[in-house]
């Protein structure tokens, strides 16, 4: 498995499993179990995803060596704060059923994020987390929690695919040495993404899928990502991405896809801001 070398010497693969709407525990257990057969070595999950106890019970169950397996959770809005990061901390490792995390991030940008980067700093240094990093961390946060911490974080997960490209934030990270880190990269099926003229006639060369191609250009961008299935099939499809590489042309001619916003939702819209600090103490 290709992996990056993260800002404190950390190595973390390239292409994950990602969890983000598997509600139901058993096929959450069941898919991460297959994606560790199937040779996946990052795993990401979060703490609003509510199925940290099936991918512990499935990393516990599996025949892959603990310190082989990179492992991923998320601090939620509404429990932002010094205390309450050590305390939410706790309580997802107990769900995980782990001594220690691989990468912790803050997963909005709203609430105490400096109290939470705190307690994750005291974390990452006594040892409970190897690297500590956000998500949905535009530049001018990424910038003002760096100028008021010690510890620069170690990625940053933003949704990035073919119709949202994150260039300008790409050369950011970049500059200060932060991993860009992909979620969303199929943007859950917009735009007919598993279809779309583009993508289909550069996979067909290859014999690959749009799928795959899509992989394999965030892969090339050396950014790292994390694709979702419940299907064994595509579990093993989205694997299958290390044997092929596109052209300079087929990069420029994806890079012509940008549509240079979200497909989802704008993490700088007050109302959305309003909505995701409610909408888990409506849960």
């Amino acid at each position: 498995m290709k992996t990056v070398e993260l800002n404190n010497g950390v190595e973390m693969p390239i292409l994950g499993f990602g969890t983000y709407q598997i509600d139901d525990l058993e096929e959450c257990e069941r898919s991460v179990t297959e994606a560790l057969r199937t040779g996946y070595r990052l795993i990401d999950t979060a703490a609003a995803y509510g199925n940290e106890e099936a991918v512990g019970r499935a990393i516990e169950k599996s025949d892959v060596p603990r310190d082989e397996v990179f492992v991923t959770t998320k601090l939620w809005v509404t429990d932002a704060g010094y205390e309450s990061t050590k305390d939410a901390f706790e309580r997802s490792m107990d769900r995980l059923g782990l001594d220690y995390l691989d990468l912790y991030l803050m997963h909005q940008p709203y609430g105490d994020v400096h109290g939470s980067w705190r307690a994750m700093e005291e974390l990452h240094e006594e040892g409970k987390i190897r690297a500590i990093g956000v998500s949905n961390f535009h530049p001018d946060r990424v910038m003002d929690l760096m100028v008021h911490n010690d510890v620069v974080p170690a990625v940053n997960q933003i949704e990035t695919h073919p119709f949202y490209q994150r260039t300008d934030d790409a050369t950011f990270l970049d500059e200060h040495d932060i991993q860009h880190e992909s979620w969303g990269p199929f943007a859950e099926g917009q735009n007919n993404i598993f279809e779309h003229d583009v993508l289909t006639t550069i996979g067909d060369r290859y014999d690959k899928s749009a799928a795959q191609v899509v992989l394999r250009w965030l892969i090339q961008r050396e950014i790292v990502a994390i694709p979702k299935s419940v299907h064994d099939e595509r579990i093993a499809e989205n694997f299958d991405v290390f044997d092929f590489e596109l052209t300079s042309a087929e990069m420029e001619t994806i890079s012509e896809l940008d549509e240079g916003e979200s497909q989802f939702f704008d993490h700088r819209d007050p109302e959305m801001v309003k909505w995701l600090a409610e909408s888990e103490r409506e849960t």
